[in-house]
């Protein structure tokens, strides 16, 4: 493989923010493409075999644009931009940048980072009803958040209701001081402090007030029908199927619904059966009913947390390969065994 150069042009006002500090964005990518890379004076020189130089070219296009749009560069970024340059899709964190939900209460602007918060945006800006499934980190909550809140802004909804089931992850609810209002909030405070971020702690506050916006544990839905509303049940691993069936017969007219949840993380009692699962089998043919899965390329927490979350993944990929095998194995079938297509039979 031939070995050539090139050189990269990076606007001076934009080469900080593209190489990263201590050129980290440079390094991860001469370690990922195999090149050698020198940053001066506003020029890139890259030294390599050619089609890694067109990959290192294309990522450091895209992040130049990024910057150019006013993107703060960050390791999410870089690490997708390298992902996408091994597919087709190289270009498409571009228009992934283009699709501004809404603002925070400082400014920021709160866009899909990911084709598959892409994906799940464009579904719930279609369906009545979206499952957004995946592991944590991949913004599940936050984007349907920030999705309700543009709508109720516009005038799309009259209100926001945001449930999540107060399920005891091993400690009771009991134990925990106050009445029962103060039991509940902590198992709430992920959903106030997205409110708080986005909408600013003032304008939750008023609209809560005016009964506009209302955050409560699952189990206060029971007999309600909520029509204009944008509706979001986080945490549905946690509910059981009963409780999962009472809140998607709430739905009124003229509501949007989101449900999220990580089925790997589930805090219900050994043997018990989540709701969200059988939702997912039940109502996977209805046409108006989305499901978005995301996944651990989705994650964009720190770095760190999408190789924890691959790391179980694979852990528990593994394990019920295992379980497989050792199941069918006392029949004395052949069973396939781990990634591969090896069959292993009972001898």
């Amino acid at each position: 493989m031939s070995v050539i150069e090139t050189m990269v042009d990076i606007p001076v006002e934009h080469e900080q923010n593209v190489c990263g500090q201590f050129d980290e964005h440079i390094k991860k990518m001469e370690r990922t493409f195999h090149v050698t890379m020198v940053s001066r004076d506003g020029c890139l020189k890259v030294i390599g075999p050619e089609e890694m130089i067109r990959k290192a070219k294309s990522v450091f296009g895209n992040l130049i644009e990024l910057s150019k749009r006013g993107n703060v560069i960050t390791q999410q970024n870089v690490d997708y931009a390298i992902a996408l340059s091994f597919s087709e899709n190289d270009s498409q964190i571009l228009e992934i940048d283009q699709d501004i939900i809404c603002r925070t209460v400082n400014g920021k602007p709160v866009k899909p980072k990911t084709l598959g918060q892409k994906a799940y945006v464009d579904a719930i800006r279609k369906k009545m009803i979206v499952f957004g499934i995946g592991p944590a980190g991949t913004g599940k909550t936050y984007l349907a958040m920030a999705m309700g809140i543009q709508a109720f802004k516009d005038g799309e909804v009259g209100r926001i209701i945001l449930t999540r089931p107060a399920i005891e992850a091993g400690e009771k609810l009991g134990f925990l001081p106050g009445d029962l209002q103060s039991k509940i909030d902590p198992y709430l405070r992920p959903l106030y402090d997205a409110l708080h971020q986005i909408m600013g702690a003032e304008s939750y506050l008023h609209n809560a007030e005016k009964g506009l916006i209302e955050v409560a544990p699952l189990a206060y839905m029971r007999g309600r029908t909520l029509d204009n509303a944008f509706i979001i049940l986080d945490e549905a691993q946690n509910t059981t199927p009963a409780q999962m069936k009472m809140f998607l017969t709430r739905i009124g007219f003229g509501s949007k619904v989101i449900i999220t949840g990580d089925q790997t993380q589930k805090d219900l009692p050994g043997g018990s059966t989540s709701g969200l699962d059988v939702a997912v089998r039940v109502l996977k043919k209805i046409e108006d009913i989305g499901f978005c899965y995301l996944t651990s390329s989705d994650v964009v927490r720190h770095p760190l947390v999408q190789k924890i979350v691959q790391a179980y993944d694979d852990y528990e990929m593994k394990s019920q390969s295992r379980k497989d095998y050792e199941k069918e194995a006392e029949k004395g079938k052949p069973v396939s065994f781990g990634r591969g297509n090896r069959k292993r039979k009972r001898k």
